[in-house]
């Protein structure tokens, strides 16, 4: 998930949005526990330091060296998941346009 989004209060209140289903879910909760999330990371609407692991958010470039941090790890997709900033369900698509890929990520 993403959101071209610079103010941290924003950006966060846009990423508990979209993660709000998810926090619900005893499998999802299950997993983040597995991968080092504690049980108070994933209270409420999920912690700060929850939230900015599972949601890029910034401005292009943060955006960008994030998901580039997926190709340098190894990865062969990436799924951007552009979340409006000011909440609610659809998707930036002007995020969206900003973030495709380009050629220089496909080898």
């Amino acid at each position: 998930m993403i959101v071209l989004e610079t103010e941290p209060a924003i950006a966060r209140a846009a990423g508990r949005s979209a993660l709000s289903l998810y926090l619900q879910l005893e499998n999802y909760l299950s997993m983040w526990c597995r991968v080092g999330f504690t049980e108070s990371d994933l209270a409420g609407s999920g912690s700060d330091r929850f939230v900015d692991a599972m949601v890029a958010w910034g401005d292009e470039r943060a955006i960008r060296s994030r998901i580039e941090q997926h190709w340098d790890a190894g990865a062969d997709h990436v799924c951007i998941q552009a979340i409006p900033s000011e909440g609610g369900s659809g998707t930036d698509e002007k995020a969206l346009a900003a973030m495709a890929p380009t050629t220089g990520w496909f080898s």
